[in-house]
């Protein structure tokens, strides 16, 4: 089983977050005992500020968490999404890019996608299998 991870849960564990980071590294540690886990270019940018100079390989390392880059497909997907929200909410912002390319990334490159999802990654990738962590 290959679990893409999603920058919140790696974010969670990083900071310590009071309310989220025991859900999230137990899933974290469940997902390694079921396969592989892995990230694309948008989450290690997005976890990258919160580690100390050099620190991400060592932090992928104990974890043994894989990088593995996005494709063409995966971005036009991205894209493709980013679109279709664009035209249902043409007056909303909050939603970047960014997690649509994630969220492309888990559904062609991984088998599941371990993120605190906020309803959007069901809404536009319906047919990519999501793990939560629990909320402590």
């Amino acid at each position: 089983m290959r679990t893409a991870l999603d920058s919140s849960v790696l974010l969670d564990v990083i900071t310590d977050d009071p309310r989220f980071a025991d859900g999230s590294e137990a899933a974290l540690r469940r997902a390694a005992r079921e396969g592989v886990l892995v990230v694309g270019e948008c989450v290690l940018a997005e976890i990258r500020p919160a580690l100390p100079e050099g620190n991400v390989e060592e932090f992928l390392a104990d974890w043994q968490i894989e990088f593995i880059a996005s494709t063409r497909q995966s971005a036009l997907l991205a894209g493709s999404m980013f679109g279709k929200y664009l035209r249902r909410r043409p007056h909303l912002e909050g939603r970047v890019i960014p997690d649509f390319l994630i969220g492309a990334h888990a559904f062609l490159l991984a088998d599941r996608l371990l993120a605190r999802d906020r309803g959007y990654l069901r809404d536009y990738f319906g047919k990519l299998k999501l793990m939560t962590p629990q909320q402590s």
